[in-house]
């Protein structure tokens, strides 16, 4: 039964036959139901063309092998952007470094914010519980003057009298003194030194006037009724008490000997005692200034 089949497929292009990819070998005679198959199929659709007067196209053998195959689907694959090997251009390092320098800026500019409402907080804190608030004096040209007067600016406050034999002047000496060093120092503001008297009764407006007048050019004399010194005293918790008189009338107030630092905004920042130079007045005075300049800074960068 399968000799006749052989001689069938071999008298229709059996080169073509042999030549095929699922034909690995000449006819023999030894052939499975599989090749039979394929094999008639083949030679039936040659002679259908061959009648029709075409001539028989040769068959073109495509073989996939595995290797093959992965380099098509890799070709189909859609490229990965992370396995990209070209450079990085310049524009794309430009932006990283701006941003990266944006945000750097920005994390700055929220710690200084930080660290200067803590700060303001802690100091307003501090000059509400401890020293400091408004008080309503006159000046030594006769015109009231208030705490809120005086806001905007540094001061150097002290509080004595005017009839003090010895302690008074030598302080209102060394405040002069620290001033003049201050205004010394480029870029930076001056500090206004003010006398608030502690005698009320002996002090008017026309014996602080003279007063003022031998120490400084800008030193601001203040005065008032006793209501109000004692008003400034307290909020500076400044203690005075007058001596015993003497056959003239004459006596002498124990006080606080104490200089007083104010920043611009009216809080409290730093005092001075008797034992502090003029020099070392000036150095804390000039800290504290830049200080505070750097933490109003960091409120905006």
């Amino acid at each position: 039964m399968w000799v006749p089949l052989a001689a069938f497929l071999t008298s229709f292009h059996v080169h073509q036959l042999s030549s095929h990819s699922f034909v690995k070998y000449h006819l023999t005679g030894k052939m499975s139901s599989f090749h039979i198959s394929r094999g008639l199929l083949v030679a039936f659709k040659q002679t259908v063309k061959t009648s029709s007067g075409l001539a028989p196209p040769r068959l073109q053998q495509s073989v996939l092998t595995p290797r093959c195959i992965q380099r098509r689907w890799a070709n189909t694959r859609p490229k990965d952007p992370r396995r990209s090997k070209e450079p990085m251009s310049w524009k794309t390092l430009a932006g990283t470094a701006v941003l990266g320098s944006g945000l750097l800026g920005f994390m700055y500019y929220l710690k200084r914010k930080k660290e200067f409402a803590i700060d303001q907080e802690r100091r307003r804190a501090v000059g509400k519980a401890s020293l400091g608030g408004r008080f309503e004096l006159v000046d030594q040209n006769g015109r009231p003057c208030t705490s809120d007067d005086l806001l905007g600016q540094w001061l150097l406050l002290y509080f004595g009298f005017t009839h003090c034999p010895d302690i008074c002047p030598d302080e209102l000496e060394k405040m002069a003194a620290a001033v003049d060093v201050v205004a010394g120092t480029p870029n930076m503001p001056r500090v206004q030194p003010v006398f608030i008297t502690v005698d009320p009764l002996r002090d008017g407006v026309e014996a602080v006037r003279k007063y003022v007048k031998e120490f400084h050019p800008q030193l601001l004399g203040l005065t008032g009724t006793v209501e109000q010194v004692k008003q400034a005293c307290k909020a500076y918790r400044v203690y005075f008490s007058e001596g015993p008189k003497d056959d003239d009338n004459d006596y002498i107030v124990d006080h606080t000997i104490i200089m007083y630092l104010i920043d611009p905004e009216g809080q409290f920042v730093d005092y001075y005692g008797q034992t502090k130079t003029a020099d070392e007045v000036a150095a804390s005075v000039l800290v504290n200034m830049a200080k505070y300049n750097k933490l109003k800074k960091g409120s905006f960068w």
